[in-house]
């Protein structure tokens, strides 16, 4: 199979490189362009089709995902590999033969057919998704799903039949830190912030609340979405803003693209959203464009993207130097409004226990959605549970983590996409880039001057360039821990992120 190489700039790691190398970047540069043509007919699919379109699109998605698995598995590629074990590579080099060998050796276990029925199947499963919840529907979405399942738990078994097949799915998403560190994390997130989350629940004081009783009309939610965008320095040239049923990111360091949704009686979750959608895309947008094609012009997994996200909806978006600067936007936007930046700073984070859906939860019980999701599907891929018990399960364990219970499968276990798509093992890096957001932000602001008096005036480019420095330019050249290290100076810690809850909570809630 012949594919023309697509034309791009290349950086010095390819010059007098071993024919080798530079074959394997060749077919590398192919893969970039073909998984970029998924991601569109992928973002269309959510946003612009019509929706009777969906047929041809999962056809369409089931055969370049195919042809996504020939290329990485091709001989030109094992060949390419196997030329290289014996050179001497470092640095870049070295890097990027790390990581397309880590692809070629996972993809190369599992059958093509598998590949393109999984894709078939998540295509199918999306459009049902979308019906179900619409109409509260879990029976409508129970058999896509179980074909998820029993889908995936195969592609599993194909990579390592010997180790835990969650575990396998987890590295999809993020394979430096393993899935132990995940599960001591989620561990010590539950066991601090729950008694966090009490003390809270027991205070007298009560936050101001002054979107309660009003309602703010989608178009002036989206008008203060696109002021925030244009404060926070987003690239129009290279991307957009639409409206899709649940947010999402989509593209590279030339196009991306952030969709939203919008609440006329919550227009803070509209704000919220769009700031951690920013937050993606201004990392792929951060990536190096001379790279585009290699895996270091690429971003290095979950755990850090989470962390974009996260660093600019939380510790940006929900500061109180943020509504400084936004609050007069909201009140020109939203007639009749009138609320203070206090108002506004508090609203934005109010701790409500009974919150029943994660897009929408204050940033201490949103972890708790995070361990509930995980441990449901890790069940459900272990065969611990059937997905008839889905709906129940996750109910229990609202009102066990949360002290609530959903009255309709909507606002349950058919809120997320991710089961839709397949995407066993992602919500755990929800709460690991949480984490790596406080310690990224921590050090930011011991090196940025005055970092919150710049939020304050809506100046946002010393942040932006210190991620860009310390974490967007470097794509995958390092692993996730190598990276952390790297941008920080120290390793993976939890500590920053407590330390940010506690200190931001107690003061809120005079604890």
């Amino acid at each position: 199979m012949v594919f023309p190489r697509p034309v791009s700039g290349m950086a010095d790691h390819r010059s007098d490189a071993p024919d080798a190398y530079r074959e394997l970047l060749d077919q590398y540069e192919r893969l970039t362009a073909l998984g970029g043509a998924q991601g569109v007919l992928s973002w269309d699919q959510q946003v612009t089709m019509p929706d009777g379109g969906n047929p041809a699109r999962s056809n369409q998605l089931s055969t370049l995902s195919g042809l996504h698995h020939d290329l990485l598995t091709d001989d030109v590629v094992a060949d390419a590999l196997a030329d290289l074990e014996s050179a001497d590579l470092t640095g870049e080099r070295a890097a990027v033969v790390r990581e397309i060998e880590r692809q070629h050796v996972r993809a190369a276990r599992v059958p093509r057919d598998l590949v393109e029925e999984i894709s078939q199947t998540s295509s199918e499963a999306l459009e049902a998704w979308e019906a179900a919840r619409e109409d509260d529907d879990f029976d409508a979405f129970a058999p896509y799903l179980a074909d998820l399942v029993d889908l995936k738990r195969e592609y599993a078994e194909h990579v390592d039949p010997d180790r835990d097949p969650y575990a396998v799915l987890f590295d999809d998403y993020e394979p430096y830190l393993d899935l132990e560190t995940a599960e001591r994390v989620l561990g010590r997130l539950r066991d601090e912030l729950v008694p966090l989350v009490d003390a809270i629940d027991a205070s007298e004081i009560t936050l101001a609340a002054p979107f309660a009783d009003g309602t703010y009309d989608a178009d002036a939610q989206e008008a203060v979405s696109r002021d925030i965008l244009d404060a926070l320095g987003f690239d129009w040239e290279h991307g957009r803003l639409d409206t899709s049923t649940h947010p999402f990111t989509s593209g590279n360091q030339f196009d991306a693209r952030i969709t939203t949704r919008f609440d006329e009686t919550a227009p803070l979750a509209s704000v919220l959203s769009t700031v951690h959608e920013f937050g993606h895309a201004t990392y792929s947008l951060g990536l190096p464009r001379d790279e585009y094609g290699t895996p270091l012009g690429e971003a290095r997994d979950l755990t850090v993207h989470e962390s974009q996200s996260r660093l600019w909806e939380n510790h940006v978006g929900r500061s109180a130097a943020f509504w400084e600067h936004f609050a007069p936007t909201l009140r020109e936007r939203f007639d009749g409004l009138d609320a203070s930046a206090r108002d506004v700073y508090e609203a934005a984070n109010r701790v409500y226990p009974d919150n029943l859906i994660r897009v929408e939860a204050d940033e201490l019980t949103y972890h708790m959605h995070i361990v509930l999701r995980f441990e449901i599907e890790r069940d459900l891929i272990s065969g611990d549970l059937d997905v008839a018990d889905v709906p129940e399960t996750w109910n229990a364990k609202m009102e066990e983590y949360l002290g609530v219970r959903p009255d309709t499968d909507r606002e349950g276990c058919l809120q997320d996409i991710h089961w839709s798509h397949g995407n066993f093992g992602y919500f755990p890096t929800y709460s690991l880039g949480s984490v790596l957001a406080a310690q990224l932000y921590a050090h930011a602001e011991d090196d940025i001057a005055d970092l919150d008096a710049k939020v304050a005036r809506g100046e946002f480019d010393a942040l932006r360039d210190w991620l860009r420095e310390r974490v967007h330019r470097h794509g995958c050249r390092y692993t996730t821990p190598e990276l952390i290290e790297e941008a920080t100076g120290e390793p993976y810690t939890a500590d920053h992120f407590l330390d940010h809850a506690n200190e931001k909570f107690t003061a809120l809630y005079d604890l």
